[in-house]
């Protein structure tokens, strides 16, 4: 799996827990809801400070974000 794949994965399933809309998610952090779309299916790359802003609003530390998108990417 590709780092991309997986990162759309994780960032997927933790929005999901947190019972959040791509729509209302996107609004939370100032991101177009296509954006988030496009990120949860694996078609674009987020810069350094969209992913800051993804792991506030899911109230998870970048280091865990990412330990999940590792473990991912091995599956």
């Amino acid at each position: 799996m590709t780092i991309d794949n997986a990162f759309a994965t994780v960032l997927k399933r933790l929005r999901k827990e947190k019972e959040e809309s791509q729509e209302s998610f996107s609004f939370s952090i100032g991101i177009h809801r296509t954006y988030i779309s496009q990120l949860e299916r694996g078609l674009k790359s987020p810069s350094l400070r969209t992913i800051e802003k993804i792991c506030k609003a899911l109230e998870i530390s970048i280091t865990e974000f990412f330990s999940q998108v590792e473990q991912e990417q091995r599956t």
